[in-house]
């Protein structure tokens, strides 16, 4: 572990120390994450997604920093996805045990504000496959685009904000990663059993895991960017 790691997950220890070591801190962000929901998604992904592609970049290059790499703007994007997913949690969270109960399956919509149960974890597992399936896909797609764009205008804002050449990225990515390891494998291995997990918590705390998984996101592309420079 080099001087460089101690200094890192030493301030990330700090990030999150305030929530558990102070009550006004923790009932504050109950609070306003119950009034600004859309608000806190975004600075949670902005800020924990990040982090995660930064962990990923050090596995890459034994660096956190490099640069070109555009913390700055991918924060930004991450801090768009982290709509984007907000929406989608509230989407099949309150359509998938709709169609579960449409489906025959008693008690589906009642279950998740019900203590655990062989239903809640029926209903919790079908929202997580459901959300994977649908929309995990696409996102994980529109974040490699954004990813690749951000390098290609030097890791700038500026940069950032240039039109997005969608087509001739979307043909130059390694789709034999994307395909293999990202949807295959991890969506069914990963996302799909962890988001179960997120969806048995309470609302509150769903997309905080959510960002929080981020991080392993990071570590993940890492490792997938790996396997396309092979």
């Amino acid at each position: 572990m080099k001087k460089q790691d101690i200094i890192f997950w030493l301030g990330f220890v700090l990030l999150f120390l305030p929530f558990f070591v102070s009550q006004t801190v923790f009932d504050f962000y109950i609070d306003f994450n119950k009034e600004h929901g859309m608000i806190t998604s975004f600075i949670k992904f902005a800020i924990l997604a990040t982090i995660g592609e930064v962990i990923g970049l050090r596995i890459r290059t034994g660096n956190y920093y490099q640069k070109g790499f555009g913390v700055i703007p991918r924060a930004i994007v991450w801090g768009f996805l982290g709509l984007t997913i907000k929406l989608a949690f509230v989407i099949f969270a309150t359509g998938t045990p709709i169609f579960l109960s449409y489906l025959g399956v008693e008690g589906a919509v009642e279950a998740m504000n019900q203590p655990f149960s062989g239903t809640k974890l029926l209903v919790a597992f079908s929202i997580s496959a459901f959300m994977n399936l649908i929309y995990a896909p696409v996102m994980m797609t529109l974040h490699k685009i954004t990813d690749t764009h951000i390098v290609d205008n030097g890791g700038t804002v500026v940069g950032l904000l240039r039109p997005i050449k969608f087509s001739n990225i979307f043909v130059s990515l390694n789709w034999d990663v994307q395909w293999n390891f990202v949807f295959k494998k991890t969506i069914p291995f990963f996302w799909i059993p962890a988001h179960t997990i997120t969806f048995l918590l309470p609302p509150d705390f769903q997309v905080l895991f959510a960002a929080v998984l981020g991080i392993v996101l990071g570590v993940l592309l890492a490792i997938a960017s790996l396997k396309s420079a092979k």
